[in-house]
C-alpha cells in the first residue's frame, strides 16, 4: 500500500456553463457564466505522467488540475478520452512523479482481498478495504464495453477513476461506479480491469483515440418470450438495426438476422457479439454465422473504423 497510495492523485476540474438569454437581459445585463467543479481520482502509471481516469469525471471540462499525496499541484492535459470504455488519459509535467505498477486482471480471483484508493468526498489519499465480489460483469448500463471487477470496498463519490489494488499494490482496476445507491444497497461497486485499461492507454497514447473494428449493426439480447412472439427461431442475439451505409447492410445483413458466432466463437450477448466486433482491426474482415428464419448463414462482413458517435 505505501508503494501504490502516492501514485493515486486527486483531480479537480472546472466547467464553465452559460447561462441561456434572457428577456431581462436588457434591463440587467446578461447573466454571468456559472463554474461548476468536479472532483474525481486519478492514477500515474508512468513515469512521463500519464495518468487513467474515468471519462465521465474529465467530460466537458475547461480545465483540470492534479493534486499528488505530496502535495504538488499541477494542471493536467487530456491526451485523449473514450466514452466506449469510460477512460481517459491525462498528463501532468512534473518531475519524478511517483507510478503505479500495474498488475494482471486476468489472474484475479473472486474472493481476493483488495483495497480502493481514491479521494471520496474530497477526502484525498482515502483507502477501503473488501474483496472482490464477481468478475465479467456487463450490461449494467455504465458504457458501450463493459467487463467490470465488482468489489465491496467502498467507493463514493470522488472515487471515480482512482486505483483498485491487490495485495501485492499493483493495480488490477481503475473504480469506476456504485451501483443500486438509489435502491439503497451497499457494497456493490465496479472497477474497469487493467488489462482492458492497458490496452485503451496504448490506444490513446499512440493514436489519440481508440480505433476499433465496427460493421453497422444494432444487437439485443432477445428472451425465448420475445422470440416466440416476434417470430425468431429461438432466444439469442439479434439484429434490431443497422446503419446506412453501413458493411453490414451492404452484404445483406438484415433486422431480424439471429448473430451465433463471430469468426467461430459462441457470441454470449448482444454486449459480447460487439466487443468482438470491435477488437478487429479495420480494412480486416469477421466472419458472422447465424440464422434468418429457418436458413442458416455465414456472411464475411469488412471492418471499418467505428464512428466517434457509435461509441457514446
Amino acid at each position: 500500500m505505501r508503494a501504490a497510495a502516492p501514485a493515486v492523485v486527486s483531480v479537480y476540474t472546472q466547467r464553465t456553463e452559460r447561462a441561456p438569454a434572457s428577456a431581462f437581459d436588457p434591463f440587467f445585463g446578461p447573466q454571468r457564466p456559472r463554474v461548476q467543479q468536479g472532483l474525481g481520482s486519478g492514477v500515474i502509471v508512468d513515469s512521463q505522467g500519464h495518468i487513467i481516469t474515468n471519462h465521465h469525471v474529465i467530460a466537458g471540462s475547461d480545465r483540470i488540475r492534479v493534486q499528488l499525496s505530496d502535495g504538488r499541484e499541477a494542471d493536467a492535459a487530456v491526451v485523449g478520452s473514450d466514452p466506449g470504455t469510460d477512460l481517459a488519459v491525462l498528463q501532468i509535467r512534473l518531475p519524478k512523479p511517483p507510478v503505479m505498477k500495474l498488475g494482471r486482471s486476468d489472474r484475479v480471483q473472486v474472493g481476493e482481498v483488495v483495497l480502493a484508493i481514491g479521494t471520496p468526498l474530497g477526502l484525498s489519499q482515502t483507502v477501503t478495504h473488501g474483496i472482490v465480489s464477481a468478475l465479467g460483469r456487463a450490461q449494467l448500463g455504465v458504457a458501450v464495453y463493459e467487463n467490470f471487477i465488482q468489489t465491496d470496498a467502498a467507493i463514493n463519490f470522488g472515487n471515480s477513476g482512482g486505483a483498485l489494488v491487490d495485495f501485492r499494490g499493483e493495480l488490477i482496476g481503475i473504480n469506476t461506479a456504485v451501483l443500486g445507491k438509489d435502491l439503497g444497497a451497499e457494497g456493490i461497486g465496479v472497477a474497469i480491469p487493467v488489462d482492458l485499461v492497458r490496452g485503451v492507454m496504448q490506444e490513446i497514447v499512440q493514436h489519440g483515440r481508440v480505433i476499433r473494428g465496427w460493421i453497422g449493426i444494432v444487437t439485443v439480447d432477445v428472451g425465448a418470450e420475445d422470440a416466440s412472439r416476434v417470430g425468431l427461431a429461438h432466444a439469442g442475439v439479434a439484429i434490431a438495426n443497422l446503419y446506412r451505409d453501413s458493411p453490414a447492410l451492404e452484404v445483406g445483413l438484415a433486422r431480424r438476422d439471429i448473430i451465433e458466432a463471430v469468426n467461430g466463437a459462441p457470441v454470449r450477448n448482444a454486449q459480447d457479439a460487439l466487443a468482438r466486433i470491435a477488437s478487429h482491426k479495420p480494412g480486416s474482415t469477421v466472419k458472422l454465422e447465424g440464422l434468418r428464419g429457418t436458413r442458416r448463414f455465414s456472411v464475411d462482413v469488412k471492418v471499418i473504423e467505428a464512428p466517434a458517435e457509435t461509441a457514446q
